[in-house]
């Protein structure tokens, strides 16, 4: 299914673009040259009905989007990373970069607000973790999976509900948090910190109760999230991985194997949620629907998240976790499907184990689209 963008025959303008991806109900927005703007809607790109894009149209929208600490002797030939804001329209988190000497643009469309979690999609007992004193909560997904999304949800759960001081480390800033109950200070890496890393370091200084930090991407900043967990401070961070078990494997590989123990003993202490999740196409096209695995940091997760030779068994703890409201991704994607929200194809495309969501769904039988 084709999505239908209008048509110019002119070299379109910043402000034509950004409103055409805010009403179709793109996600991102690809500028590069030789090619006609192209829209992301529902996980596929769009070429749009446009003439293509020449090396001067990429140069002047990135010179147009770039905030003005980038404006005096911008260089071009390095990434850049950094978020635009228009009050009629939205804000954007916007990548800059170079590919056979011309400037490439990728405009990102973020929710201007906090949507709850319940409006996400997400299980109800995600909450019960944001509403601890203390720990580690992990949002994971491949990327595009909405993973800023769920936590800005997380943020603003806490930002309603507790009077507590919550301190933001994002590269860029995305969704802006107003104070109600709590107070909020968001700081952007490169414009009020040099780094998460550093920007963690100084946190601990700055009496937070709540700490996110966009994305636990070295040992550095991993290091410094565990240590923050376990000294008293609720931590939220996001992690490029699929389900639990990677995300337990990718923190310790993180590490030299002689601290393997300290850091098996940290995650178990301090661990209170891992959310891994992914957006999947709504059954009639429109749209996608969240999906995702749980896993709750209960007695039986933490003796197999010490223990070297058990963690394997993750994955059966969250299949076998209905109790504390845990779910495994499959069977996320096999309720979704039985309840007609997403088809079986899609469903059949994400799950880990299809004999095994086949057999749930119908013995193996192909269940009506």
């Amino acid at each position: 299914m084709r999505t239908e963008i209008s048509v110019t025959d002119q070299s379109p303008t910043l402000d034509e673009l950004l409103e055409r991806l805010v009403t179709i109900g793109g996600s991102d927005l690809h500028l590069k040259v030789g090619s006609p703007p192209s829209y992301r809607v529902d996980g596929a790109l769009h070429a749009a009905e446009m003439p293509v894009l020449g090396a001067g149209d990429t140069e002047r929208l990135l010179n147009d989007l770039l905030p003005s600490r980038f404006k005096a002797g911008a260089d071009y030939t390095v990434d850049l990373d950094f978020a635009y804001g228009r009050a009629e329209l939205g804000r954007f988190r916007v990548n800059s970069y170079r590919q056979r000497g011309s400037v490439s643009i990728v405009v990102r469309s973020v929710a201007p607000t906090a949507r709850t979690l319940g409006e996400l999609g997400l299980p109800p007992v995600v909450a019960r973790p944001c509403e601890e004193s203390d720990g580690l909560i992990l949002v994971t997904g491949p990327a595009g999976s909405g993973k800023t999304t769920t936590c800005a949800g997380m943020v603003d759960h806490i930002n309603r509900s507790r009077r507590v001081s919550i301190i933001t480390i994002e590269d860029p800033i995305e969704v802006l948090h107003r104070d109600k109950m709590a107070i909020v200070s968001q700081r952007e890496v490169g414009v009020d910190t040099p780094s998460y890393r550093e920007g963690m370091a100084s946190a601990m200084r700055q009496d937070p109760d709540v700490i996110y930090v966009g994305e636990m991407r070295d040992q550095e900043t991993i290091e410094a999230a565990l240590v923050a967990a376990e000294t008293g401070h609720l931590v939220i961070s996001t992690m490029y991985t699929l389900d639990a078990l990677e995300t337990v494997h990718r923190i310790l590989d993180s590490f030299p194997p002689y601290l393997e123990r300290r850091v098996r003993q940290m995650l178990g202490t301090t661990l209170r949620a891992i959310v891994s999740q992914r957006l999947i196409l709504k059954a009639e096209g429109q749209g996608r629907t969240l999906v995702a695995e749980v896993l709750i940091n209960t007695e039986a997760v933490r003796e197999v998240l010490v223990d070297p030779d058990a963690t394997g068994r993750v994955p059966d703890i969250v299949a076998e976790g209905a109790f504390y409201g845990m779910q495994s991704l499959d069977q996320a994607i096999t309720e979704k499907c039985e309840a007609g929200e997403i088809t079986y194809d899609d469903a059949l495309m994400h799950v880990a184990a299809p004999r095994e969501f086949k057999l749930a769904i119908g013995m193996g039988q192909k269940a009506p689209r």
